[in-house]
């Protein structure tokens, strides 16, 4: 089983334009082709894992409560366009005060211990951040970066030494361009007889 994960902010939703959070569900509003590119890996039998970091909670801009709501609604609003995801993790926690936040891996971790058969080495991250593309690094995963190359992460990046397997300028590309046609590369070696 292949499993992908998403970062939520910049691959499946609009990043807000005039506050960092989304902090309400009317605030969520889906990318273009989202749910489409979601539905297509559901299709190809892949597992969909949101994993995505809510600093807001710990500064108070928003709550668990509030966050339920916005993921409840972008399940809703993914369900519309026949696409779902098989969980959604997130960390509520200030920067340096937990394993859990990307580029941790403790949200990763967590999905191992829900999924049984997860394995990081058949397993890709779609993300558009930093931090994304350094907990795939350190999963051995395989990585997609939203953004063009030579944008202000992908410069960060290459000073870290971490070149993304694909650049994509959205999920629908990622998926389309990326994930699908990888899929063999993935899938678990069979022994000859």
């Amino acid at each position: 089983m292949i499993f992908v994960f998403l970062d939520r902010d910049g691959v499946i939703n609009r990043r807000p334009l005039v506050k960092p959070y989304v902090t309400a569900p009317a605030e969520l509003q889906l990318l273009p082709r989202v749910p489409e590119a979601i539905r297509l890996l559901n299709q190809a039998g892949c597992r969909v894992i949101v994993v995505t970091n809510q600093r807001g909670i710990s500064m108070g801009l928003y709550d668990e409560h509030d966050l339920e709501s916005i993921h409840w609604r972008m399940r809703e609003e993914l369900a519309r366009g026949s696409a779902q995801l098989d969980a959604v993790y997130h960390c509520p926690h200030d920067a340096d005060k937990c394993t859990c936040r990307k580029p941790g891996i403790g949200m990763f971790l967590r999905a191992q211990q829900d999924f049984p058969g997860l394995t990081f080495d058949r397993s890709i991250v779609i993300g558009d951040s930093v931090s994304d593309l350094q907990a795939a690094v350190r999963l051995c995963c395989r990585k997609a970066l939203i953004g063009a190359p030579g944008n202000a992460a992908d410069r960060e990046l290459a000073a870290q030494h971490i070149i993304p397997d694909f650049y994509c300028e959205s999920l629908w590309a990622a998926v389309t361009a990326f994930v699908l046609p990888g899929l063999r590369d993935l899938a678990p070696r069979i022994a000859p007889r």
